[in-house]
């Protein structure tokens, strides 16, 4: 197969915004905070230009201490933007977040590296920092959709028990729609990198169930490790609420 994979301009790149344009029109004519995603777009922007270049350096650096700290990073990044919606326990839930990424999401991200593939060295940024992506990225937004689903159900007065699993439910949706869909409607974005930078497609789809298995497990791990000991907080607050009601 051909290893080659063509280099987009940035000419070319710019007509990839074109559709990006339109939808932001369209928020701005339904009057659905457009701002919001402007924002949101030029923060992606800015994100990926700038790693791009810093992935440059750390896989040409090849330190050990520089990947485990790129790592810390995510963990804690992940942790706060999962609770982006949920601003009143925002900090008191953030270390149980923090601890279920590192439960779900580093736990998987060690097996998969040091069981499945065996890194040497373990370290490996090349594929240490795309897989980590890939983990805590899921569980952040997993954790993310759970958190919103149990605050709504704690408001309505849903036993705490209940509300944590209609909101794991709630979470586990998308990544069952996921599972459904890859190979029918959806080729991801690993298999299609491997396959248009001219991998064998057989040996693309056996890292792309590596992926699947461990987005899904890890995913599931965190956001039930993280409602489970959110209730320290959410359910006494829930009812010290009630009593003032009452």
């Amino acid at each position: 197969m051909n290893t080659t994979i063509q280099t987009i301009s940035f000419g070319h790149l710019a007509i990839a915004f074109i559709p990006a344009i339109v939808a932001i029109y369209l928020l701005y004519k339904w009057r659905i905070e457009p701002g919001n995603a402007i924002y949101a777009m030029f923060r992606m922007l800015g994100q990926l230009l700038l790693i791009g270049y810093f992935l440059a350096y750390i896989f040409g650096a090849q330190n050990a201490l520089i990947i485990v700290a790129v790592l810390m990073v995510m963990i804690v990044a992940s942790a706060w933007i999962a609770l982006r919606t949920i601003t009143r326990q925002r900090r008191q839930l953030f270390r149980y977040a923090l601890i279920s990424l590192v439960i779900g999401g580093g736990s998987t991200l060690i097996l998969v590296t040091q069981g499945v593939l065996v890194l040497d060295p373990w370290y490996k940024p090349q594929f240490m920092i795309p897989l980590a992506g890939m983990i805590f990225a899921n569980a952040m937004n997993s954790m993310s959709l759970a958190g919103d689903r149990l605050i709504a159900e704690l408001k309505r007065n849903t036993d705490y028990n209940e509300a944590r699993n209609i909101a794991l439910h709630t979470s586990n949706i998308p990544l069952l729609n996921m599972l459904f869909a890859v190979g029918l409607v959806s080729l991801p974005g690993m298999m299609t990198g491997q396959i248009l930078s001219g991998v064998s497609p057989l040996i693309a789809v056996r890292y792309q169930i590596l992926v699947m298995c461990m987005i899904f497990g890890s995913s599931i791990i965190a956001t039930a490790c993280f409602l489970q000991m959110a209730k320290k907080v959410l359910d006494g607050h829930q009812q010290d609420k009630n009593q003032r009601a009452g």
